[in-house]
């Protein structure tokens, strides 16, 4: 009865089956891999953003660890806003613009790189974006702490020739080739400053943690459901094609009435 399961067509079909189910299981462990990454990523952002400010210099030392990421910190310095860049390719809300950067020189004489937010581009692509400048004298930033940006972690391409003040990522190694004292690691996302001042650069918004992978463990699902139909819809057609012969060699049988009288005259004969 079954001896068409070995007939080429149904081969070719065990065969995509049985190469079929292997892979929805890989696909779904790897959605359920990113489901735990972007979960752990997101518990992790969303308490250090909760968490209380500390001082920059507990945090940042020669590198910003990973698991400091959005960690709000406090420092205090003077802005030194001739060495100020904008950083080009930073829409925010829709609206093409650039982030604005001052570098902050704290009391022992290093310096960090504080995003004191967004400001809208310029006529052209070469027009310089009006800049509201830096407080004069003391102030004490908080921000976000963020880790410098590379291509691979931005997906934005570096490129020389940028007009001058301009940059496209906020990479501290690199901008702190051009300044006159040491830069730490990083770079301090502003969100409040005293004393503040207006006009200011439009805050940068906080972080989008999401749902912590909640897409992901759907689609982990959705791939181990689709091994399930394509078993049951394996199953399925064998035991419908099984029935489809049981039907026509019954049809073909002296005793079923649907032979015919003619089927029936020559099995009397026969006898």
């Amino acid at each position: 009865m079954y001896r068409f399961l070995l007939t080429p067509r149904w081969v070719a079909l065990h065969v995509v089956v049985l190469l079929v189910i292997p892979a929805f299981v890989f696909l779904g462990r790897w959605q359920f891999g990113r489901f735990e990454e972007r979960s752990a990523n997101s518990h992790q952002v969303t308490a250090n953003i909760e968490a209380a400010p500390v001082p920059l210099e507990s945090l940042a030392g020669q590198s910003v660890k990973e698991s400091d990421r959005y960690r709000t910190v406090t420092a205090a310095g003077t802005y030194d806003a001739a060495h100020g860049l904008a950083v080009r390719r930073r829409p925010q809300d829709g609206r093409a613009g650039f982030y604005v950067l001052t570098p902050l020189v704290l009391g022992d004489g290093r310096a960090v790189i504080v995003n004191r937010g967004w400001v809208k581009a310029g006529a052209t692509a070469d027009t310089p974006p009006d800049v509201p400048p830096p407080p004069a004298g003391q102030v004490t930033v908080t921000g976000r702490l963020r880790l410098s940006e590379t291509e691979e972690s931005s997906g934005i391409k570096d490129r020389p020739g940028l007009p001058p003040g301009q940059v496209l990522l906020i990479n501290a190694a690199s901008i702190g080739k051009g300044v006159p004292y040491r830069l730490v690691d990083g770079y301090v996302e502003l969100t409040q400053q005293k004393p503040a001042t207006d006009p200011a650069p439009e805050p940068v918004p906080a972080p989008d943690v999401g749902a912590g992978g909640g897409l992901n463990l759907a689609y982990g699902v959705q791939w181990w459901l689709f091994i399930g139909v394509a078993i049951g819809g394996w199953i399925l057609l064998i035991r419908r094609e099984a029935a489809d012969l049981r039907s026509r060699e019954g049809a073909g049988s002296p005793d079923d009435p649907a032979a015919g009288p003619a089927s029936r005259t020559e099995s009397i004969s026969g006898g």
